[in-house]
């Protein structure tokens, strides 16, 4: 499916929907507790329903016929190695979550999943559960890729040292450490994405975990074994997904309101927010909502004129950001961004090459992005000559958080501009029905 969008004003409220990395994690522990459980408010999106088939493969029984509850029969004491292939889809969380957890078993598990998950590194969780006390192999010696095969049982009282520039797979091998007797400890050498981690911490502890986590994150300490009771639990709105809806609010010059933000800190693309303020977001949250109201946004203000956000604890905010700065006065440079290069695509060279070609003035290193931005529009509301932005015809490469980006782009091009999005059904994955969302509020797409 490709999405043609232009110019639009948006307005009134937006709901977004449950988080991805709080639904997956929810399933997961769901299925693995003793008696039922339900999750309220999950995502229904494409990882998420991966998610919900691959955990009967440990004994679960799950219904997830009502969108707004799924319950969940978690196997409890009987939950047993995967009794099939475990095919993740496009759910890079399912995979290093699911693996070590997988790895506590005796014998074998296979876990694979579509293109763009055989293209997924997986030598650094290889590694790890290999420190763990399992054996892992790569099916295909020349690509660090999977499938993966695994062979268990790991072990406490291990001592696994790794990068942890992923948080994913360090935060599967705490969830499996919660499994076994004795001690776990966990060194991370260069920790990201340390949000996420803390994120599993609190839902290893509202089970009554005992676990210790560093304030630098360097060091980690599991001790089980705990016993995972069936809970309920809302699962809150998804920031990840609300970036996008604010952001084309910010540059298409609107006013918007978006409904049950989730303020309670377990989710680290919340300081998109603040981000967005220091560039002149004028930005509030009220009694659970979100009001956007009409900005300039400007790195004027900022030290040496430029903004720089350090993105290693929320770097999927990194397409979202990266559309607000091509309509903003200055230069904003997103650092400590490596991580991005193993997502879904390369996001550090995608949208350097969708942006450039859509006329952003846009640099690229290793580990970062800049965007010398310009606003359509001077400060005296007269058109900006040096405003660059244009339609055309964009690819998605099947990655969701680059179509809800460009998707917010094309809102804000000149009058008479569009821009095709190719592929963007994609964005399925992490918010179902996004362009209808926006459409409700004023967004301008057909589909082509």
């Amino acid at each position: 499916m490709n999405i043609i969008g232009k110019k639009s004003s948006l307005s009134g409220h937006i709901q977004v929907p449950g988080s991805k990395s709080h639904t997956i994690r929810a399933l997961l522990f769901a299925s693995l507790a003793d008696g039922t459980s339900q999750i309220q408010n999950p995502l229904g999106g494409e990882d998420c329903l991966s998610a919900a088939s691959a955990v009967k493969l440990f004994g679960a029984e799950t219904d997830i016929s009502r969108g707004d509850v799924w319950t969940i029969k978690g196997a409890g004491k009987n939950t047993h190695l995967p009794d099939n292939v475990v095919d993740v889809g496009n759910s890079g969380s399912l995979l290093y979550f699911m693996a070590p957890i997988a790895a506590t078993f005796e014998g074998w598990s296979v876990f694979t999943g579509d293109s763009s998950i055989r293209k997924r590194p997986v030598l650094h969780l290889a590694d790890a559960l290999k420190q763990f006390g399992a054996q892992a192999y790569i099916s295909r010696p020349a690509e660090n890729a999977p499938p993966l095969i695994i062979k268990g049982a790991a072990s406490s009282g291990k001592t696994i040292t790794t990068d942890g520039r992923l948080s994913q797979y360090v935060s599967g091998i705490m969830m499996a450490a919660m499994r076994l007797d004795g001690t776990t400890k966990i060194e991370l050498t260069d920790p990201k994405e340390t949000p996420f981690l803390n994120m599993t911490r609190l839902w290893l502890e509202s089970f009554g975990a005992n676990i210790k986590i560093s304030d630098d994150y360097r060091h980690i300490e599991i001790r089980g074994k705990t016993e995972i009771p069936a809970f309920n639990r809302v699962i809150p709105s998804d920031w990840e997904a609300a970036a996008f809806p604010l952001v084309a609010a910010l540059i298409t010059g609107s006013e918007i309101v978006i409904d049950n933000i989730d303020n309670s800190g377990s989710q680290g693309d919340a300081i998109v927010a603040d981000i967005l303020k220091s560039i002149g977001a004028n930005i509030k949250i009220e009694d659970g909502n979100l009001y956007v109201s009409k900005s300039r946004l400007s790195t004027r203000n900022l030290k040496n004129g430029e903004l720089h956000a350090n993105l290693s604890g929320c770097p999927d905010a990194l397409c979202a950001l990266a559309a607000a700065s091509c309509f903003t006065e200055g230069t904003c440079v997103f650092e400590d961004i490596k991580v991005c290069r193993s997502k879904e695509t390369d996001r550090i060279e995608v949208m350097e090459k969708e942006l450039r070609a859509l006329g952003a003035n846009i640099e690229t290193g290793e580990d970062y992005l800049a965007v010398h931005g310009q606003p359509q529009f001077l400060s005296d509301g007269s058109k900006n000559p040096a405003f660059a932005m244009h339609g055309g015809i964009a690819e998605s490469y099947g990655d969701h958080r680059v179509a809800m980006s460009l998707a917010c782009i094309s809102l804000a091009l000149p009058e008479g501009q569009n821009l095709t999005i190719k592929d963007s059904e994609c964005c399925a994955v992490s918010f179902p029905h996004f362009y209808d969302v926006m459409k409700k509020c004023g967004a301008d797409f057909t589909q082509n």
